[in-house]
C-alpha cells in the first residue's frame, strides 16, 4: 500500500453515514471513507453475526470493542479481543468473521 496525495485530516466517525451489510446471520454496519485506493472503515457487527462469504481482500484490522472470531478457509480460528489486530494480504488466505457478542473494528484495506 502506497499512501500518496492524502492531506492531513481528522475524522469524526459519528458523522460518517453508515451502510448496512447483511451477513448469513446478523448485520455489519460500515462507516466508510476512501483515500485514493485506500478504504478506511469503522465496522460494527451485531451479536450473532456470521459473514455470508469467504473474503480474499487484504486488511489491517484493529478490534476496538467486543470480540471477533476469524476463521481461515484452512480451518484455523483466531479470536480478537479489544486491543488486538490482524493483517492479511490480498488473495493470501480466505477468511470469514463471526461474533457472538458483537464487535467494533477499525479496518484499513
Amino acid at each position: 500500500m502506497k499512501m500518496t496525495d492524502i492531506p492531513f485530516g481528522t475524522t469524526d466517525w459519528s458523522e460518517v453515514e453508515p451502510t448496512q451489510h447483511a451477513g448469513e446471520t446478523g448485520t455489519a454496519s460500515w462507516r466508510t471513507l476512501h483515500f485514493g485506493d485506500i478504504r478506511v472503515r469503522m465496522v460494527e457487527y451485531t451479536p450473532g453475526y456470521l459473514a455470508d462469504h469467504w473474503c480474499v481482500k487484504g486488511h489491517i484490522l484493529f478490534c476496538i470493542s467486543g470480540e471477533l472470531t476469524t476463521e481461515l478457509e484452512d480451518g484455523r480460528v483466531f479470536v480478537l479481543k479489544p486491543g488486538m489486530s490482524y493483517q492479511v494480504a490480498d488473495n493470501a488466505e480466505p477468511h470469514r468473521s463471526s461474533t457472538q457478542v458483537g464487535a467494533v473494528l477499525f479496518v484499513v484495506d
